[in-house]
């Protein structure tokens, strides 16, 4: 089975565009652990474009009361991150190589370039008692790297397993992803994923063995609009335990 993990980015982005508390993100934290979710993920922002860091001291908060879902807090570990990962020790902690004016993450990490100083993050992140987790590329390449950094998982960038969904490149990047996946569990690594992942993809995607945790978000609020969240939220677990595939 498969960990959801339902990411809250978007429902903070349209409450911030109204400069209120609605829709208000504790709450609808709440609503999806009622209907199932396994985990809560944030991607807090230097720029706090979407979630602030209030938000996540609020989360680490509820979730105290819900010992069996779990909170995943990604970023890039600036200083402002680390100290805030020391603050709440989240569960997990997803390193992303963002820069303060992406509009989203568009790439894994250049683990060869960065070695060092993931390494000294990870050592960061493990040291507050969390498991930690590289997003990357489907690059054997570099997730042959990752041992050497201490990281515990890394979340495959699926983009363009998104993008080329349906089209006649569909086979071979799935095959490039499942290799990379493969090779990180054969080291030992734990394998998560996300971006761009959705109810018609998503099914796909885990004919991949052993994908411990997917993390949603963009495309399972807009589904939400369309279907509401029970049956969203629904035919997520489904297709993650295998059920609905």
């Amino acid at each position: 089975m498969t960990n959801l993990s339902v990411n809250l980015n978007k429902i903070a982005l349209i409450r911030n565009s109204r400069g209120n508390d609605f829709p208000n993100v504790i709450e609808f934290a709440k609503k999806f652990i009622e209907l199932g979710v396994n985990g809560i993920t944030v991607h807090p922002r230097l720029d706090e474009r979407h979630i602030k860091r209030r938000d996540v001291l609020d989360l680490a908060e509820l979730l105290k009361d819900y010992p069996d879902v779990e909170l995943n807090v990604e970023g890039y570990p600036s200083r402002d991150y680390i100290q805030l990962i020391q603050d709440i020790r989240p569960d997990q902690c997803t390193i992303v190589p963002d820069s303060i004016n992406q509009l989203t993450s568009d790439h894994g990490w250049d683990i060869k370039k960065e070695k060092v100083f993931i390494k000294e993050t990870i050592g960061l992140i493990k040291k507050a008692g969390c498991r930690a987790s590289i997003f990357v590329d489907p690059d054997i390449k570099q997730i042959k790297l990752v041992p050497e950094t201490g990281a515990d998982r890394i979340e495959l960038y699926t983009e363009s397993f998104a993008a080329l969904f349906g089209s006649s490149l569909s086979d071979k990047v799935f095959n490039k992803y499942k290799a990379s996946a493969e090779a990180a569990q054969e080291m030992g690594i734990g394998v998560n994923a996300g971006h761009d992942l959705n109810l018609k993809n998503l099914p796909k995607f885990l004919e991949i063995d052993g994908i411990l945790e997917v993390s949603i978000g963009h495309a399972l609020t807009v589904e939400c609009i369309e279907f509401g969240m029970k049956e969203v939220v629904k035919r997520y677990l489904g297709i993650c335990s295998n059920k609905n595939r």
